[in-house]
């Protein structure tokens, strides 16, 4: 059966301000909002239907919802949700979704343009791990304002896996 996934189109992300998040992920990460399919002016999507449809907590309404796009790969979908039982993201530990990584030229470029728009970032860059090793070959992680694991990563030197197996990880092309 031939295989049917082309690859990843966009991640979802549930905020607590829709605006802030914007703004933030602007400044972050030069993101650029394409269009927005619910807007505060609308009425919010609840109800058993909606909550049914996206697997949501009874009494929870989507106030908002936004695309931005990136440089390079999946779009972001901003969801502005209110729920009466609502959680604080989840840490690494916890099971589900555990970071967003982010391949960037220059990790300590990247993580200082993240710190000067609110981001938290939780130490230096690190060289990667043994089979991922190489020259300039760098990962760090930080924090959002609201709670959310992002990784930054460049390897810009040939990985040592590659001589161990022919198949290859998806790597964006160099920006021009």
């Amino acid at each position: 059966m031939p295989q049917t996934i082309r690859g990843l189109d966009h991640i979802g992300i549930t905020v607590p301000d829709i605006e802030a998040a914007t703004t933030f992920l602007e400044g972050a990460f030069g993101a650029e909002v394409i269009y927005q399919t619910l807007t505060k002016e609308d009425k919010p999507q609840q109800g058993g239907a909606t909550e049914h449809r996206l697997h949501l907590a009874q009494g929870a309404s989507i106030r908002a919802i936004r695309m931005l796009r990136l440089q390079n790969g999946p779009g972001i979908e901003l969801f502005e949700m209110q729920s009466p039982h609502q959680q604080p993201a989840a840490r690494p530990s916890d099971l589900g979704l555990q970071h967003m990584a982010l391949y960037v030229d220059d990790v300590s470029s990247a993580t200082s343009r993240f710190k000067a728009a609110g981001g938290t970032i939780f130490s230096e860059p690190h060289p990667l791990p043994p089979l991922e090793s190489g020259k300039d070959n760098l990962f760090c992680y930080g924090i959002t304002p609201w709670g959310m694991m992002v990784e930054f990563v460049s390897y810009p030197t040939t990985q040592p896996y590659t001589q161990e197996t022919s198949l290859r990880r998806w790597t964006p092309a160099p920006t021009q």
